[in-house]
């Protein structure tokens, strides 16, 4: 194997890559002008709406008022909320998102409370499941009940000559003790390695279709195969154009993430500035991400290599590589579920164990043992995908499929 070949195709494609407009897009383009600006756009916009939602008077529904009066008045004159009055058809307009919830109060409701039945009876909430106007609604409704129940129960104390405080025989108190970075790289990391996955494959994507499917579609592939280098030089200084330009794209990525993170006016900042909470990228998280990203850099660089050269043209290379994009995202998006956390199994499947391990780093955690086994099994799966993408240049039926 002779590596001055192999720097000269390095070169000569890195060249040509430099001069497509696709790849400068992918590569620079997004991660450094679009992906703030999703971030920090979506993010402003998904805050300011939240906080929009949290302050409106929600209109909600009593039914059966009348048997329970003391109730229905205590909720009329609740300030969280706005009382109409009951219509037969609260569910179709609940469902219709023009009522956010409605209360149904049983029959002889005040009277079972008086004579102090069992079992106590029932107070129906019906809402929107998952809306969330419908759900701020469902809060404030259980929180006036709630006070209600309590004044019920300090009546009925009080009547027996007892204080309602021994029913609070001990209080108890919620005391953060994780770290205001363990607390933000929580926060952040569904997010970042999700965007560092998906910005890797895309870096990739379209050189490796170019000078795979391109050249086919060009006729300068016969022109390649006819110089004096082997099938493995040759996929080498292709693979090495290709990784370069899929880790330019981490690179930029990264230094992105940093930058919009460290920004005063940052959407998660703006809501998280009270509490213990820290947003910042440190250099240790930086190189720690990037080291764990290589081999995934490889091992997308292989399979897209191999899956494009199959293609006849530019644009079929397209279609089998929109799948492998789903294949990607699926796991890249299962660490955004919550009770998913590395373990050794979820260590050797490939991406989803890259994005549980880069989620642990970033809270500052290092499970040294895991992270051996992610970063060696995705150094497997790479080096597989680089074979099977030097078996397939080696192939005369699918170098010259027509």
């Amino acid at each position: 194997m002779n590596w001055r070949r192999i720097r000269t195709v390095f070169r000569k494609e890195l060249v040509d890559a430099l001069r497509d407009r696709r790849t400068i897009i992918s590569t620079i383009i997004v991660p450094i002008i679009l992906f703030p600006l999703l971030t920090i756009g979506f993010g402003a916009v998904a805050a300011k709406a939240v906080k929009k939602m949290s302050q409106e008077t929600p209109s909600v529904m009593i039914l059966g008022a009348e048997y329970a009066p003391d109730l229905a008045a205590q909720l009329a004159t609740n300030r969280a909320f706005t009382v109409t009055k009951p219509r037969a058809n609260y569910v179709a307009e609940i469902n219709d998102k023009q009522l956010r919830a409605a209360v149904e109060i049983p029959p002889g409701f005040e009277a079972a409370l008086l004579a102090g039945n069992a079992p106590p009876p029932e107070i129906k909430i019906c809402h929107y499941a998952s809306e969330m106007r419908s759900e701020f609604a469902v809060r404030a409704l259980q929180k006036a009940l709630l006070d209600y129940r309590d004044q019920i129960v300090a009546k009925r104390l009080r009547d027996k000559g007892m204080n309602s405080d021994v029913l609070r025989p001990f209080e108890t108190l919620q005391q953060n003790v994780a770290s205001a970075k363990k607390v933000g790289g929580n926060l952040l990391g569904g997010l970042v390695p999700y965007m560092l996955i998906l910005l890797c494959l895309v870096g990739a994507m379209n050189p490796a279709m170019d000078i795979t499917a391109g050249e086919k579609e060009r006729g300068t592939i016969e022109t390649i195969l006819a110089s004096p280098i082997t099938r493995l030089e040759l996929v080498l200084g292709k693979f090495f154009m290709v990784l370069t330009m899929s880790l330019c794209t981490t690179v930029i990525s990264l230094l992105s993430y940093g930058l919009t993170f460290s920004l005063p006016f940052f959407a998660l900042r703006e809501l998280t500035k009270s509490g213990p909470v820290s947003l910042d990228l440190s250099l240790g998280s930086v190189l720690s991400l990037f080291v764990l990203v290589v081999p995934l850099a490889i091992m997308f660089s292989g399979l897209l290599l191999a899956t494009s050269v199959f293609a006849k043209s530019y644009k079929e290379a397209q279609s089998y590589v929109s799948p492998l994009m789903a294949l990607v995202i699926i796991p890249a998006v299962a660490v955004m579920m919550p009770g998913v956390d590395l373990n050794f199994s979820l260590a050797m499947i490939p991406i989803l164990n890259v994005s549980l391990v880069c989620k642990e780093v970033l809270s500052g955690t290092y499970h040294w043992g895991l992270i051996s086994i992610v970063f060696l099994s995705s150094c497997g799966y790479a080096a597989i995908a680089l074979s099977l993408a030097v078996h397939f240049f080696k192939k005369e039926a699918v170098l010259f499929r027509s």
